[in-house]
């Protein structure tokens, strides 16, 4: 056929069957097309003809120059909505890889969504969406597509496909749609949404994708208040003004001012995780009649000054950050040492650090350690590898070196695993630790792809992957400091001596029995004797065979206590000068054993050059594109701005060096204009105080996370954060006194307000809340009078419920030790702040009531109510311990029956009993006296030792072992119910009754 003039055709056409598939007409059924020519008047039949033709000149690209403005909104749909959503929910299974499409059904291009796939029906009928499969299936109806829940689309997804099926399903040239992307790519706002400027995605449709406003409100700058709201008040009163207009908004009027024993209370918990003195109760409730607000303030003031605050509030930050002092997974080592990083945290909080360097030093301590020390050596290089490989840094390097402490918290193992993987392993781990507690982001969720719902580019992840690139683990020499508590180190020594003594002992003995039947076999065989090293490399037929003269029994107990000795040499290191910390290298080779014991190599590589890519799919196979050391570009702050110096090529990246790539990530993340830092920690200080965060998912601010309730009060906290020197204890004072958190839980239009606020997110009340279980504990403690308060030092063990001390626990080859708790009970009870916390063995007690598994971040914990909690709170030992001793730390000052039991009330319950309560307990406890009077108890003893059991592992025979539990050969226990007179066990009971109630375990 002879090529047609351009044409213009003036006149509306109606399709009356469908096209050929190669002509795919821009525009709706019935819509008038242009063309280039003037025709005036024209035959029906050529004008179909040109229709047809002047879709093909469109599909082949001939009208490529055609304007932006003159694309069809369905040709913009298509490009900019239906292909990308096709893309993200079908690709992987249809198409992505050709060599295996699921179902023969591909959605690369139209011919086969009209073709089907092996069913060859239709996925898309033209102009009627009901009659192809493809709505069905991603509707759900019959068809499940995608077939996980989480990747179903939701009806505004379904709708953009069902339009585009309704407009005849066109799918414009790939010149068009690339002009068409461009055009959009100019405007930074449109209908659709902001496109976010980045480093930039793997595809161009990621890259130029946009979003609503209300979903990057994390990712903008923290905005001052737009009004003079603030002026010179103080900032309790800004925040009171700034929850009155939402209140006012929603038409609710606020809860009036809590009692004064229910603040007290509130305000000793909240700051402190303890209860207040009986005698501190009755000074409150004294000055609050004189003067309510002074009395309030004197409070808060001096509950802040407590070094108690830092090791209640040392706890919260420990569930963010996933403190424990063992490596958890198969080889639950002890981490030496690692309450050195814990005393820290509760330093930082008592001395009231300024957040940005507490950032500084947990992301980069180490190397702002060493050069403060190359300052103070005058730069002098072989000076300063003398001081890392001794150890002996000043008091303010140390505390620094410590705080890197940080970057070895998350669980880690490199057993069964390539040195590749363990790499990836613990990279990966950091990046998602310092995203989520520093950032608020879990960037785990752009590691192996663009971020499917934030402006976060996989690049970008790669980038701060590439910033730890040269971080390595290990256990460095570091000198203890003043500030640090040594206390009990000889005692503890001694035990891990005597542990470690009898492990090696028993090894002995079997490798003695060994290496007798391994001479006799050497002479046997006239071969000269080789020791077990010596020999490792022989052929099989120049060696005794691997456990020569060894039953199954022994084969079995010789790797247990190899494996014991093991265990306990390292936990010798509790009490030698190191610290769990990091170092910088191009590389270096992981120790087979690295659970065990990493060290600082001797000779460090500091000349290689490190290199890094993005990762397609997290697969350390699948390299593409290379990547620098940098940070997020959504934010829009550069580097340049926490460096001095000149402006990198690309503002978003780090040096490339080996040494200072964490120091300027940790400068970036502390500098006052990171908004994602700034509304992190404020958010999280407002969470711990009101029991729910202004921003809903504190370790999530993304579009899947809850909006902020407040927007204008989360960054006019942040704001005032910065301002006043990223000061916590002046945060904190703002908000204990503010009008908003002094309010009752009651409010006094209930009906009203359950219904207009049923989840409490305009803080008309203050929200009624549970201890936990930290706090129940330590609570206990002190009103039985046994807490320790001594600060830091030693991690302490607790007694917990003997089975699961007893209870077999495995590591890798074998059991391990038998949890043995402190001898005294001086030791015992001190906060459960110090409590040794084991990855793969929790205390039942704090377990129950939901502490927090350490081997994942903790953005809130869980305060659901099940049955096991009464069980525990009503039938546990270690409960009925704490009822007897508080029942003997009563009977000290208090003889008659209703003196006792007004003591047990202000005790456990902060308050004293009315005539009522005291009545009724009253006969309770009279009747238990009665009832134990003619009930005696059970001696309870403790075992010196357990008879294990395991199956060999190459025989898979079942061999047994003795384990020793020499602690309880010299135990003080607590005292038991066998200890004490029948009086005591009833007043036990009566505290028991108290510890079970509502009021003790739940905060007003």
């Amino acid at each position: 056929m002879q090529a047609l003039p351009a044409v213009v055709v003036k006149h509306s056409v109606t399709w009356e069957a469908e096209p050929p598939r190669q002509c795919v007409p821009r525009r709706s059924l019935g819509t008038r097309v242009k063309t280039g020519i003037n025709i005036e008047t024209m035959n029906n039949t050529y004008r179909l003809l040109i229709v047809y033709l002047s879709a093909s000149i469109a599909v082949s690209g001939l009208s490529s120059n055609v304007s932006a403005d003159e694309f069809s909104s369905v040709d913009r749909d298509f490009t900019l909505k239906v292909l990308p959503l096709l893309k993200e929910k079908c690709l992987g299974c249809h198409g992505g890889d050709t060599a295996d499409i699921k179902g023969d059904f591909s959605i690369l291009n139209r011919e086969s969504l009209l073709k089907g796939g092996e069913s060859e029906d239709a996925a898309v009928v033209p102009g009627k969406p009901e009659e192809g499969t493809l709505l069905a299936a991603v509707r759900w109806d019959g068809l499940e597509m995608p077939p996980k829940e989480n990747d179903r689309l939701n009806e505004k997804q379904i709708k953009v496909l069902e339009e585009w099926i309704k407009s005849g399903a066109p799918w414009p040239t790939d010149s068009i749609q690339e002009q068409i992307r461009r055009e959009e790519a100019s405007q930074e706002v449109t209908a659709d949404g902001r496109m976010m400027r980045t480093s930039g995605g793997t595809s161009s449709e990621w890259t130029n994708r946009r979003y609503m406003e209300d979903e990057l409100w994390a990712f903008k700058p923290v905005r001052g208040l737009k009004t003079d709201t603030s002026g010179n008040q103080a900032p309790s009163t800004v925040i009171d003004t700034l929850i009155q207009s939402k209140l006012e908004t929603n038409e609710l009027a606020p809860a009036p001012r809590a009692d004064a024993l229910a603040l007290i209370r509130r305000a000793y918990f909240d700051t402190l995780g303890l209860p207040p003195s009986p005698e501190e109760v009755e000074a409150f409730l004294s000055d609050n009649k004189n003067d309510a607000r002074k009395a309030w303030e004197s409070l808060v003031d001096r509950l802040l000054a407590s070094p108690r605050f830092g090791e209640h509030w040392a706890g919260h930050w420990f569930d963010v950050v996933r403190y424990a002092d063992t490596g958890g997974m198969a080889n639950d080592y002890e981490r030496s040492n690692m309450w050195r990083y814990r005393d820290y945290v509760i330093r930082v909080f008592n001395n009231d650090k300024p957040y940005d360097e507490f950032v500084l030093e947990q992301i980069a301590g180490d190397e702002i350690a060493d050069q403060m020390a190359s300052k103070r050596l005058g730069g002098d290089e072989k000076l300063l590898a003398e001081l890392q490989s001794s150890g002996q840094y000043s008091p303010e390097e140390a505390e620094k070196i410590i705080a890197s402490g940080f970057l070895r918290l998350g669980p880690w193992d490199n057993a069964m695993v390539t040195d590749d993987e363990a790499r990836q392993i613990y990279l990966d781990d950091v990046v998602n630790a310092v995203g989520q507690t520093f950032l608020s982001t879990t960037m785990r969720c752009f590691k192996c792809h663009d971020h499917k719902f934030d402006p976060l580019p996989t690049r970008d992840y790669y980038r701060m992957y590439s910033s730890f690139a040269g971080t390595w683990m290990a256990e460095r020499p570091l000198r203890f400091v003043d500030s640090e508590n040594r206390n009990g180190f000889d005692e503890g020594k001694a035990f891990v001596e005597g542990m470690l003594a009898f492990a090696t002992k028993e090894k002995d003995k079997i490798l003695g029995k060994q290496e007798e039947a391994a001479k006799a076999w050497y002479e046997e065989h006239n071969l000269p004797y080789k020791t077990v090293e010596a020999r490792k490399g022989d052929p099989d037929d120049k060696k005794p065979p691997r456990h020569v003269g060894l039953d199954h029994v022994e084969e079995g107990q010789l790797k247990v206590r190899e494996q014991d000795e093991w265990i306990w040499k390292r936990n010798l290191e509790r009490y030698e000068p190191m610290v769990q910390s990091v170092y910088n290298a191009s590389g270096t080779k992981l120790a087979w054993n690295g659970a065990r014991k990493l060290r600082v190599p001797a000779k460090r590589d500091t000349e290689t050059k490190l290199v890094n890519f993005i990762l397609s799919g997290g697969a350390l196979e699948a390299k593409g594109d290379q990547v620098g050391p940098g940070v997020l570009s959504v934010l829009g702050l550069p580097v340049s701005s926490s460096r001095s110096g000149s402006t990198p090529p690309d503002p978003y990246l780090l040096t490339d060096s080996l040494e200072g790539r964490r120091t300027e990530l940790a400068r970036w993340i502390a500098h006052p204009e990171n908004a994602l830092t700034t509304r992190s920690i404020v958010n999280r200080v407002w969470q711990y105080h009101f029991g729910k965060p202004l921003a809903g998912n504190p370790n999530n601010f993304g579009v899947k996370g809850a909006k902020p309730t407040h927007p204008e009060l989360l960054d006019y906290l942040a704001a005032d954060f910065v301002e006043h020197g990223w000061k916590l204890k002046r945060l904190h004072k703002a908000i204990l006194m503010s009008q908003a958190y002094q309010r009752s839980t009651q409010h006094p239009e209930l009906a009203k307000w359950k219904k207009t606020d049923p989840n409490n997110d305009w803080l008309a009340t203050f929200p009624v809340r549970r201890l936990t279980s930290e706090q129940m504990r330590d609570a206990m403690l002190s009103a039985s009078g046994e807490l320790n308060d001594e600060s830091g030092g030693l991690p302490v063990m607790p007694e917990i419920n003997m089975e699961v001390a007893l209870q077999p626990r495995m590591i890798q080859f074998s059991l391990a030790p038998a949890y043995q708790p402190s001898p005294t009970p001086q030791l015992r009870n001190r906060r459960s702040v110090y409590a040794y916390r084991v990855r793969g063995q929790a205390d039942p007690f704090l377990e129950v009531f939901n502490k927090p598994n350490p081997n994942d971040s903790c953005e809130m914990r869980d305060s659901a109510a099940v049955s096991p909690q009464a069980f525990t709170l009503l039938n546990s030992d270690s409960i009925t311990d704490r009822s007897i001793a508080i029942a003997i730390n009563i009977k000290k000052n208090s003889v008659q029956p209703v003196d006792q039991i007004q003591r047990a009330f202000h005790l456990i319950l902060n308050r004293a009993a009315d005539d009522k309560e005291v009545d009724r307990l009253g006969g309770y406890l009279s009747d238990m006296q009665k009832y134990h009077e003619q009930t005696p108890a059970k001696p309870f003893t403790y075992p010196t030792e357990v008879t294990r059991s395991l199956v060999e592992e190459f025989s898979g025979q079942t061999f047994q072992y003795q384990e020793i539990l020499p602690i309880f050969q010299n135990y003080t226990p607590d005292k038991k119910a066998s200890d004490v007179d029948a009086g005591t066990r009833a007043l036990a009971d009566v505290c028991l009754l108290l510890l079970n109630s509502h009021e003790f375990a739940y905060l007003n």
